[in-house]
């Protein structure tokens, strides 16, 4: 059982096709996902303008994303999906699109006082966050 569909974390993005299967999901996010699927991702995570404009060029570099065309190449959309993935399941967990934003950028005691979304930057690390926010769901000690 998927909890945290392809299609949630493709609405995130507003990625068109939506994807139906992690398969396809996979497929868009190695043929390079659009631009504009970082720009939406990270315009629903940010807290405001700085923040977003820090966060965006995180991803990618500000030279690199003011080049890009129409499409972030593999690794810059495995980083996209990977924001829009641990939203998407925060956004699951806590069942509200501002509870998940605050508690991606509230430091977690689990997470050696990081902020989640800190941590998620990388794959392990966002994995360490998905564990995280399984355990708070399922109620186990976190």
């Amino acid at each position: 059982m998927v909890l945290v569909t392809p299609e949630k974390i493709a609405s995130f993005m507003s990625l068109i096709p939506v994807p139906h299967s992690f398969a396809e999901l996979d497929a868009l996010v190695s043929h390079g996902l659009p631009k504009q699927a970082l720009k939406t991702i990270v315009d629903t995570i940010g807290l405001n303008t700085e923040e977003r404009k820090q966060l965006l060029y995180r991803i990618v570099p500000e030279a690199t994303y003011k080049r890009r065309r129409d499409r972030l190449s593999a690794q810059e959309s495995e980083r996209t999906e990977r924001l829009a993935r641990i939203y998407a399941t925060a956004q699951y967990v806590w069942n509200s699109e501002d509870d998940a934003r605050e508690f991606l950028h509230k430091p977690h005691p689990m997470l050696q006082h990081r902020a989640p979304l800190e941590v998620s930057m990388t794959e392990i690390g966002a994995r360490r966050v998905e564990e995280l926010l399984w355990r708070l769901y399922y109620g186990i000690a976190a």
